[in-house]
């Protein structure tokens, strides 16, 4: 059984300063657990370096602030304390999660004066998906939940409260033999999976969902410029649920997940092809320092 996430060794950089990691504790009255004032980030290191570093601190503070609270680092500083815990911590390949929160100071809706706490913490964590599953594609389900319309929620932050309805579906597609579970959207269009977004492969191309109602990954933005590199036209649009017959091929992207094929949606079947095999070498090249440089 693994260790659980509050009784491992090692060290969490909390609010400036490293502190072994069993003593990185808030209390149980902070604003961020009761409302959801928190917003966080997953990223990986590979060979030591964290991938877009500050491309994900940066994506941190522009949560906080759609959320309406102000990270009191710069971006400059929390990269460093990222690399401080990882290097701390030694670890070479591993997961970073930083996490932002309102604190403790007054209980209610209402909470413009608390204290806003940043920890960063690092462990290592194999592939979201096992390796021989992800080679030959994973099975999603589809999920209940939908994403919800720009309008009602803060769908462009990467807030914890917009993962609750992700929990709820990627366990029920779990109990019922499912590594995961694709949503649409408000409107009943294709958006993302729990944790990661999706393409489609036909005829050679790829499309994937505008992301306008769930997050743009960075992983996404990175496949994009990978597959237009090798040539590939990458088509962003709406796409409906009835369109996923006419797809050959399936993946999908996210920190966590990287790059991984699907070979089921529900009623929908796909062939893990060479574009998906592609794509998941040429992120394997990008995100490696040393696969990268022997690439060069």
């Amino acid at each position: 059984m693994a260790v659980p996430f509050d009784q491992r060794d090692g060290v969490i950089w909390y609010d400036g300063k490293l502190v072994p990691w069993k003593d990185a504790k808030l209390h149980v009255f902070s604003h961020g657990l009761h409302y959801a004032s928190c917003v966080f980030e997953g990223e990986r290191a590979y060979g030591g370096k964290i991938f877009k570093c500050t491309e994900h601190s940066e994506r941190l503070k522009k949560s906080a602030q759609v959320l309406d609270f102000e990270i009191p680092y710069s971006t400059a500083e929390i990269d460093a304390a990222k690399c401080l815990v990882l290097e701390q911590n030694g670890q070479k390949d591993a997961y970073v999660r930083p996490v932002a929160w309102r604190g403790s100071e007054m209980m209610g809706v209402s909470a413009q004066h608390n204290a806003i706490h940043l920890a960063i913490g690092t462990w290592e964590w194999p592939s979201y998906f096992d390796p021989k599953e992800r080679l030959k594609g994973i099975r999603l389900d589809v999920a209940e939940y939908r994403r919800p319309d720009p309008k009602t929620a803060p769908c462009l932050a990467k807030a914890a409260g917009l993962y609750m309805i992700c929990t709820v579906s990627k366990h029920k597609a779990e109990r019922k033999g499912y590594a995961d579970a694709m949503m649409l959207d408000w409107q009943g269009r294709v958006a993302e999976c729990t944790g990661a977004n999706i393409f489609f492969v036909r005829d050679g191309k790829i499309h994937t969902p505008t992301a306008d109602c769930f997050l743009d990954g960075i992983t996404r933005r990175t496949v994009i410029d990978l597959a237009r590199k090798r040539g590939f036209e990458v088509i962003e649009r709406r796409i409906m649920p009835d369109e996923l017959k006419d797809f050959s091929e399936c993946f999908i992207t996210g920190t966590a997940a990287e790059v991984t094929p699907v070979s089921e949606i529900g009623q929908w079947n796909f062939n893990p092809g060479g574009i998906s095999k592609q794509l998941m070498e040429d992120y394997t090249v990008e995100v490696n320092p040393r696969g990268k440089a022997a690439a060069a």
